[in-house]
């Protein structure tokens, strides 16, 4: 069973700044990575890092990912425990806050 991480950021900027180094750094796919927004009804909304979602409503998630709203949230799938030490490491590396998994 993957373990998915996730990790609060500040900014959108922050957020896609640890997207391109997990892909460049960590080789993650980018498939397998979630950006999360607050979606302004105190919900949250999330996009695939890699998709082209201009226009488009960000999808609900679930109610643990609504307890991050107010940052934007950037969430792993990872499906080996080593590397998901790793990039949980990496995620310290970057400056996220309340990183779980």
């Amino acid at each position: 069973m993957p373990t998915t991480l996730k990790a609060k950021f500040d900014t959108r900027r922050e957020a896609e700044m640890t997207v391109e180094r997990l892909v460049q750094e960590q080789g993650i796919d980018r498939k397998d990575i979630l950006i999360a927004t607050d979606g302004g009804d105190n919900s949250v909304g999330s996009e695939q890092a890699g998709a082209d979602t201009a226009g488009e409503d960000p999808t609900p998630q679930s109610r643990d990912d609504a307890a991050l709203a107010g940052k934007i949230v950037v969430s792993v799938d990872i499906a080996d425990d080593a590397r998901a030490a790793e990039v949980k490491a990496a995620f310290n590396e970057f400056d996220a806050s309340d990183v779980q998994g």
